[in-house]
């Protein structure tokens, strides 16, 4: 019997807003460190709403990170330190920011490293459009997993309005723009569309 070594994957865990992402990223990023791996996480050097380099969660938990933006070069950095000092895991919240390069860079990471690559973003902007990290997620990941949230109205929310300080939904504007429950909030399909119409 041939048995075949257990390769690293690239994993993208995607949501609307409100769904616990950062929260999913940080009881994994735990798990490992329970069991006295190291571990490496990111996230966005645009997001600070939990304060500078911070993964942080609306339920209250955090956890110093590292960040990235469109220049950052995962792959030297991460590589460079599992020479040095194995590293079990790369946590990624705000995925979506990413490049299509960066995660290219990722898969390459677990393909030639052995280095499980977690993930964590939205799929799609206030517009219904997918961002670039997450598109180019959706193409090459190897396991696709959707952290559910709900809609007013019960059903599963898959989308996401970005909303203006009277609550109207925005229809324009840039792709990227931070916010929590203030700018954007998550409905089902049919009242996204019905939100957008409005």
């Amino acid at each position: 019997m041939i048995f075949f070594p257990i390769m690293a994957k690239l994993y993208f865990k995607y949501s609307g807003m409100n769904a616990g992402k950062s929260t999913a990223l940080l009881q994994a990023a735990h798990n490992y460190s329970e069991r006295g791996m190291d571990v490496i996480m990111y996230t966005a050097e645009i997001d600070k709403r939990m304060g500078e380099a911070t993964v942080g969660s609306r339920i209250g938990i955090s956890a110093p990170s590292r960040v990235f933006n469109e220049d950052t070069d995962m792959y030297a950095e991460v590589k460079n330190e599992h020479l040095t000092s194995p590293i079990a895991a790369v946590l990624i919240d705000e995925s979506q920011w990413l490049t299509k390069k960066q995660v290219w860079d990722l898969a390459k990471l677990a393909d030639e490293h052995n280095i499980p690559i977690m993930c964590y973003g939205l799929r799609t902007d206030f517009r219904g459009e997918l961002f670039d990290g997450s598109a180019a997620l959706l193409a090459i990941a190897d396991t696709i997993n959707e952290i559910k949230t709900i809609c007013d109205c019960g059903r599963k929310a898959t989308m996401t309005v970005r909303v203006d300080v009277y609550g109207n939904a925005v229809h324009e504007g840039p792709q990227t723009e931070v916010g929590g429950d203030d700018r954007y909030v998550s409905f089902c399909r049919k009242h996204w569309v019905e939100k957008m119409n409005s």
